[in-house]
């Protein structure tokens, strides 16, 4: 038996218990179960499901932050795509990592340091402070959003959903044979469409919300 149950034990619990059972097996009563405590003590923490998937998602936050360190020197295009590769990885390494992640509130204010250097980098290049706010907004939720795509063809890390089969996909679509081919670039090589996708988002924000002048320079 845990001798002593806190906030952070049982939102560790419950990452490690997340790839066992997914978002939809993950319950607080199954939670006490792995800590050998009775459900009622783990309500003095959390009164409810979302409260725990808010606690879960500051610590993973929590546990990316030493990897998001800026790369000296690098361009805003540089840091934006240092930082979408790193949520996108550590999102991956958890089931239904991005539906957890995704939605939820910090518990405490700690990720305002990273916030703020993120935006300081834009700042610095010419963006203006609600352009870097908006282009670090469409970042996030570019990088959330197609790891939720990634984790509905891979629902079990490393096992595909056979709905997003190529071939029976194909057979299944008949005479749609630009469709059959969409589905190919959509759901084989999902790295590969991610950076596809990164990059046009990274033109885009250039494009549409960096003030004229910085961007000639």
């Amino acid at each position: 038996m845990a001798t002593r149950i806190d906030r952070a034990l049982v939102a560790d619990t419950a990452l490690r218990l997340l790839n066992e059972v997914g978002l939809d097996g993950l319950t607080l009563r199954r939670i006490a179960k792995e800590l050998n405590v009775q459900a009622p003590a783990l309500y003095w923490h959390f009164k409810s499901k979302q409260e725990l998937l808010d606690e879960m998602a500051t610590e993973m936050f929590r546990r990316m932050v030493p990897m998001l360190a800026l790369p000296e020197g690098a361009t805003w295009q540089e840091v934006m795509a240092h930082a979408a590769h790193v949520v996108r990885r550590d999102l991956l390494g958890y089931r239904d990592g991005a539906k957890v992640f995704g939605g939820t509130r910090f518990t405490d204010d700690f990720y305002a340091g990273t916030l703020e250097s993120f935006l300081q980098v834009c700042l610095d290049a010419g963006f203006t402070t609600r352009g870097a706010a908006r282009a670090w907004f469409t970042l996030n939720t570019y990088t959330m959003g197609y790891v939720i795509e990634e984790q509905s063809v891979y629902p079990v890390p490393g096992e595909r959903d056979p709905a997003y089969d190529p071939e029976v996909r194909a057979r299944r679509l008949g005479d749609a044979p630009l469709a059959i081919e969409a589905g190919r670039e959509f759901f084989e090589d999902l790295e590969a469409g991610f950076d596809d996708g990164l990059r046009a988002v990274i033109a885009g924000i250039g494009v549409t919300l960096l003030p004229a002048p910085a961007r000639c320079e």
